[in-house]
């Protein structure tokens, strides 16, 4: 077998070396005519087949650097990524120590145990795991081991594609830091520039915020960036999609040269790859294959519903039948974000809703509200898909399928947080029946058609 593989790729060897002697000759010719351009043409076609033929042809050539559009990147974990069991073997300060035991963690999840140690020793780093296992705490406890409390200067950069994941992160750093005196802001859209001001020039470690709010304060020469040693990235997938990604590279040119730099996901599209070779150095992999994204814990359902009006219907009998904990309702746009709510609360039903036209404040209160348990029910847009932790939501229902497939485990990662249980309910027209097949191929997943016990599973 290996003797005819290596005479196989002796005889392309030598078709290579033919063509590239014939192709000499053409072009060495003083006066060309129109039949030795033709076999100029023929030649280079020749050459193409030839070397495409020696290197395992045009793909195995680029490698994995080239994939189809809509492709994502599936990479293994890289090799010496050490899997450490407990926070006490991560060689953490102490006070940070006391900080995760306080915050109610016990023991690292998956992505904790093998992305912090390459982080704080100073690797550019892609983690990629999915929703509800830890990542915001996982980027949490790197950046207060990495920083210098003693410098009241911004030394770590975090930049999230919501306000309200922006603002998450930023609460997660203070509980986690507080015994460190660790001293973080959210800069973000919607929030007083006068605020974000006061607090950058008073001194802080961390800065998270959203991209234009950032840029902004970096260019009113309030945010200082001298001392920023470490970039993160944040649901990175949906930063470079739809206008994030020239915002992100406004900031970039504004930081260090000597900056290590992070990208935390749940997927990873084809355009991860521009921001990883202009941006990273050897950057060590923690990554989980697609096949590997299954939501363990969170069991998913569909509901056939033949027309769209009908969906209010079935919500209604769900809502009826099921103890609800939280539950958080996804549709796809603002406008019915607005009529199901109102729609809802004519049925006599207590729902609340957010989505990204509603002015900052009034998103604030209703999260507050929604995390401290006074609202049982939000219904919103994706704007809330990712990476907002409220540890009691048990059920998401899908009133519409998300428009594209990486959605899908943002938000069904609402329920079954870090380990706890959850239940996802599709509701499914016909002609969605595509999209929920492609979902489940997708993540190598199985959606079933609901039980009549349902509300056992909840």
């Amino acid at each position: 077998m290996r003797g005819r593989v290596l005479r196989g790729e002796g005889r392309h060897h030598n078709n290579l070396g033919e063509t590239i002697t014939r192709l000499s000759s053409l072009i060495s010719q003083d006066e060309l005519g129109f039949h030795s351009i033709a076999s100029i043409k023929i030649a280079v076609i020749s050459l193409l087949h030839a070397m495409a033929a020696v290197t395992g042809g045009p793909r195995n050539r680029m490698g994995r650097e080239e994939l189809e559009e809509g492709e994502n990147l599936v990479f293994e974990t890289s090799a010496g990524v050490e899997v450490i069991s407990s926070f006490d073997q991560m060689g953490i300060r102490e006070d940070l120590l006391r900080g995760i035991y306080a915050y109610g963690f016990e023991k690292p999840s998956a992505i904790q145990q093998r992305a912090v140690m390459p982080i704080i020793s100073g690797r550019d780093a892609i983690a990629q795991a999915q929703s509800g296992t830890g990542k915001t705490s996982m980027i949490a406890l790197a950046v207060c081991q990495m920083i210098d409390t003693a410098t009241r200067e911004v030394q770590a950069l975090i930049l999230s594609p919501t306000r309200e994941l922006a603002a998450q992160t930023e609460k997660v750093i203070l509980a986690i830091g507080d015994f460190m005196n660790v001293q973080a802001h959210a800069c973000i859209g919607g929030k007083s520039i006068g605020e974000d001001i006061r607090k950058l020039e008073y001194g802080v470690h961390v800065v998270s915020g959203t991209p234009g709010r950032v840029y902004d304060m970096i260019k009113r020469r309030t945010l200082r960036t001298r001392s920023i040693k470490l970039l993160i990235l944040d649901e990175s997938d949906e930063m470079l999609s739809r206008g994030f990604k020239d915002q992100i590279y406004d900031v970039y040119r504004y930081l260090p040269p000597e900056l290590q730099v992070v990208l935390v996901s749940a997927t990873l599209p084809h355009e991860i790859l521009e921001m990883t070779n202009k941006f990273m150095t050897d950057p060590v992999r923690i990554l989980v294959k697609r096949d590997e994204l299954t939501l363990e814990g969170i069991k998913q359902f569909f509901v056939a519903v033949e027309r769209e009006e009908w969906k209010f219907d079935t919500l209604c009998d769900l809502y009826d039948t099921l103890t609800i904990t939280q539950a958080v309702i996804f549709c796809n746009t603002k406008r019915k974000v607005d009529w199901l709510t109102e729609k809802m609360r004519s049925n006599n039903f207590t729902v609340s809703a957010m989505h990204g036209d509603m002015p900052q404040k009034e998103r604030d209160a209703i999260m507050a509200e929604f995390r401290s348990g006074t609202t049982r029910v939000l219904i919103t847009t994706d704007v809330w898909a990712r990476g907002l932790d409220v540890q009691q939501v048990s059920l998401v229902i899908n009133y519409d399928l998300p428009n594209n497939r990486e959605l899908y485990i943002h938000r069904i990662g609402r329920s079954g947080r870090f380990g706890r249980k959850g239940v996802a309910i599709n509701f499914v027209r016909s002609d969605d029946i595509r999209i929920l097949r492609d979902i489940e191929q997708y993540y190598s997943t199985q959606i079933d058609e609901m039980p009549m016990n349902v509300a056992d599973l909840i």
